[in-house]
């Protein structure tokens, strides 16, 4: 016999849900989410605008509010709506994750690592954490990305990844994902080689540095705050950047072309990148540490076997590496 259902709005919303929620409904939220309005939806699904609009109807109907606003540049997700999208574009990612470690497995595979990395970490930790995966048997198959850490964790929490190493987020607010420190890096300002001696001379001078042609991380990421509060700690401006980049490459190149560029960098990749002569850390020692490197995860991956084993790895590489 059913059990009845509860006069609780709650009750009744998570039975909804059960029940009457399909694949359908997420892939049509997801859709919208991409295109905006009703008529590219409708191209994209290859459905009439009528049956996209009925199909909208019955999910607001199972979700028990309104997810949309019409408006003039298309429809606008209220807050039920940006709780209904984030849940389908999360249950989506992680059907397509199940897939791709299924595929995996029936390749004789024992699954799938998606790890994301920042480009800032020093290449010891990177070395560790591809080897260990790679030195599972059975085999594990595994996808890395880069990006800043505020990109790739938004990623985590999107489900398209797994785990990632990257600078510790203070202002981190999802509290399904977990952070852990693993390793503090010491930070240097770095100049082409050929330019250190002039820019070494006198006492350091953030005024004077401040001048120069500055390659700054992106804007919004924790490197790119902590340049700022850099600045305005020594009660300077901080400058516009001249280039504004992640990248190891690009800010390598930058170094090598630029007589009066300069950036800050953990020693320890700066000394990876500096090993061709191309630039060199200035003396000047500097009173304050870079986020640390940390290691992310959710929840429900950190009890994971082949994920817990990683962080393991990553943990030893860390505490093996000499103070940078």
């Amino acid at each position: 016999m059913t059990a009845p259902i509860s006069n609780d709005r709650s009750d009744r919303l998570l039975h909804a849900l059960q029940s009457r929620l399909k694949l359908r409904h997420l892939a049509l939220l997801q859709s919208i989410q991409r295109n905006q309005t009703l008529s590219r939806v409708a191209l994209e699904l290859r459905l009439s605008q009528p049956a996209i609009t009925k199909s909208l109807h019955e999910i607001e109907d199972i979700f028990m509010a309104p997810l949309f606003t019409r408006t003039r540049r298309g429809l606008v997700p209220t807050p039920s709506g940006e709780a209904a999208l984030h849940y389908a574009l999360v249950s989506l990612a992680e059907l397509e994750a199940a897939s791709k470690i299924l595929t995996a497995i029936d390749t004789g595979l024992s699954g799938r690592v998606r790890i994301g990395m920042t480009p800032h970490v020093p290449e010891a930790l990177l070395s560790a954490s591809v080897t260990h995966l790679l030195g599972q048997s059975p085999r594990v198959a595994v996808m890395t990305k880069e990006g800043t850490t505020d990109e790739l964790v938004a990623a985590l929490g999107a489900r398209e990844l797994d785990c990632v190493i990257g600078r510790s987020l203070h202002a981190h607010t999802d509290i399904q994902i977990l952070q852990e420190a693993i390793y503090q890096q010491v930070p240097c300002l770095l100049v082409p080689t050929h330019s250190r001696a002039r820019l070494s001379r006198g006492p350091l001078d953030w005024r004077r540095l401040a001048a120069l042609d500055w390659i700054m991380p992106p804007p919004n990421t924790p490197m790119r705050r902590t340049f700022n509060a850099i600045f305005l700690g020594a009660g300077v401006a901080p400058p516009a950047p001249m280039v504004e980049t992640s990248s190891l490459r690009t800010i390598e190149a930058v170094l090598r072309s630029e007589r009066n560029a300069i950036t800050i960098l953990a020693r320890d990749v700066a000394g990876e990148i500096g090993q061709d002569g191309t630039c060199a850390p200035l003396s000047y020692a500097l009173s304050w540490n870079l986020p640390p490197i940390s290691f992310f995860v959710t929840q429900g991956m950190a009890r994971q076997p082949v994920v817990r084993q990683l962080a393991v790895a990553i943990r030893e590489a860390a505490r093996l590496l000499p103070a940078s």
